[in-house]
């Protein structure tokens, strides 16, 4: 699924008017009837309805969606922040009909004198700017936003939340925004919607189909996507009848070190879980016992360290390498992954220490195979890159990064992202706050390594990966909700997220 530009989006609707062709008015009236439709399946009837207006499309969606919320027996009271004249040409249609509708009150809001007495069991709709602003909200906008804000009041955006920008949002007050509890956003979602700083403002976001043209869609060129279960089901590989364990990769995990060999044993477990043919771990010797008992599936590698990573065994026989979780930052597991990064041929995975000896030593950066996949989390990236302002800027960082050093970077997180090398970014669709737990980056890195070892490209493994995680994730929330999920809990459910994608494949 794309994810566009405010400029690419009315580009689509522009397109679709003329291919349909359709009128403008029409494209309305679909998008209004969209945003009915989940109201009345998700909300209460009985509610007092307050809707505000602007002067655009956006606010023509509103007046729509308020014609049909009158006729269906719904409770409604509508204001506008313009005059009838300032109305652009749509939306003066849909204000024309909803006046037709006989005693039903409309007011025009000019000063905050105007501004109606909101009950906390009113619910607002905000329709009075959508994609359609460019700029922060000034004068008795301002005001009016910050009036809703304070009510108390459910609010629900139609498209966009009014104030909030479809990318940068740099310079916009906070106290200027709308903050939405619904935002019905038509077709896809904005790229603000995947960034931290915004989630006050756009709460839960639901996407409304309102049927652009295809054709529309897919002359607009765009670097961003989110990635869906339909994504995934196309790349994923299908295993034949007489298929044996050497079809499937050997992968190498080197992980743990003293007190952390709970994460050598997640990543072991997640990898042998997600299909991998061989898997061997490569521990110190204290090591050892502990996880040739805790998962017998993997073989053992000793590092002749007790405590920490030294060394790495042969690696020429390996079809995929992941490093990483709980080896620890000491200077001599540091001298180890230099000398892997210079000697590795097959595909690498990098998380967690890896991550953090590389931030310690910048330098190591260039020594990085192309195609390698990073697994950061926002520390662990502002780490490699330096403190960011806020979440759309660590995204533009992670885009450079991906560029400058040709690797897969995956910043997880809600909606984990995943660039590449030719600027690409798909955010996922699958995961829940559950899953912010300790171990849980560890059963991401043994996935990943696992595709990788199977054949995988490192972009659709890192994709897969990701999906398959957070998929394995709802899952296991769907069983102990999210407070009690562990990383365990994700590993237990991969078996059942690889069957949920079968549903889906066609043989």
């Amino acid at each position: 699924m794309k994810i566009l530009t405010a400029e690419q989006i009315r580009n689509a609707d522009a397109s679709t008017i003329t291919s349909e062709p359709i009128l403008s008015i029409d494209l309305m009236e679909r998008a209004a009837f969209s945003c009915f439709q989940w109201i009345q399946s998700h909300l209460d009837r009985h509610v007092s309805i307050k809707i505000f207006t602007g002067p655009g499309n956006n606010g023509g969606d509103g007046l729509a969606l308020g014609r049909m919320m009158v006729l269906s027996g719904w409770s409604v009271s509508l204001f506008m922040i313009c005059s009838p004249e300032k109305l652009s040409a749509d939306a003066l249609i849909n204000y024309d009909k909803f006046i037709k509708l006989n005693s039903i009150p409309l007011s025009v809001v000019r000063e905050p004198e105007d501004f109606p007495q909101i009950q906390k069991s009113d619910l607002l709709i905000d329709a009075l700017f959508g994609t359609g602003i460019s700029r922060a909200l000034t004068g008795v906008t301002t005001r009016l936003v910050q009036y809703m804000n304070q009510s108390g009041a459910p609010i629900l955006s139609i498209d966009m939340p009014s104030g909030l920008k479809t990318e940068e949002n740099d310079g916009s007050p906070s106290d200027a925004i709308i903050k939405a509890r619904y935002t019905l956003t038509f077709q896809f979602p904005k790229l603000s919607f995947f960034f931290s700083e915004n989630e006050p403002f756009v709460g839960e976001w639901i996407i409304r189909d309102i049927h652009l043209a295809q054709s529309a869609l897919d002359e607009q060129e765009t670097p961003y996507y989110y990635t869906d279960i339909q994504d995934i089901i196309k790349i994923i590989h299908h295993r034949k009848r007489f298929a044996h364990k050497g079809n499937f990769g050997h992968a190498l995990l080197i992980a743990g070190s003293y007190g952390k060999m709970g994460a050598a044993v997640l990543g072991s477990k997640s990898c042998l879980r997600s299909g991998v043919g061989l898997l061997t771990t490569h521990v110190p010797v204290k090591g050892t016992e502990i996880i040739q008992t805790s998962v017998p599936e993997a073989m053992s590698s000793v590092d002749p360290n007790p405590d920490r990573i030294s060394t790495f065994p042969e690696i020429q026989h390996f079809d995929a390498i992941g490093i990483g979780p709980g080896i620890g930052t000491d200077e001599m597991t540091g001298s180890m992954l230099v000398q892997l990064l210079t000697s590795v041929t097959c595909p690498l995975v990098l998380d967690a220490d890896a991550l953090n000896l590389i931030a310690m030593n910048p330098s190591w950066l260039r020594l990085l195979p192309p195609g390698t996949i990073l697994t950061p989390h926002p520390g662990e990236f502002d780490r490699l890159t330096g403190p960011s302002q806020n979440g759309y800027h660590r995204h533009c960082k992670q885009i450079e990064f991906s560029k400058n050093y040709k690797c897969i970077v995956v910043l997880k997180g809600a909606f984990t992202s995943v660039t590449s090398p030719d600027g690409r970014c798909c955010f996922n669709s699958t995961g829940n706050p559950g899953m912010a737990t300790a171990g849980s980056g560890d059963v991401l890195t043994g996935i990943t390594l696992s595709l990788l070892a199977q054949g995988y490209q490192p972009q659709y493994a890192a994709l897969i990966a990701v999906y398959l995680h957070g998929l394995a994730g709802d899952l296991a929330c769907e069983v102990s909700g999210e407070e009690s999920l562990i990383a365990s809990d994700i590993i237990n459910n991969l078996g059942n997220a690889f069957q949920k994608l079968k549903k889906y494949v066609q043989p």
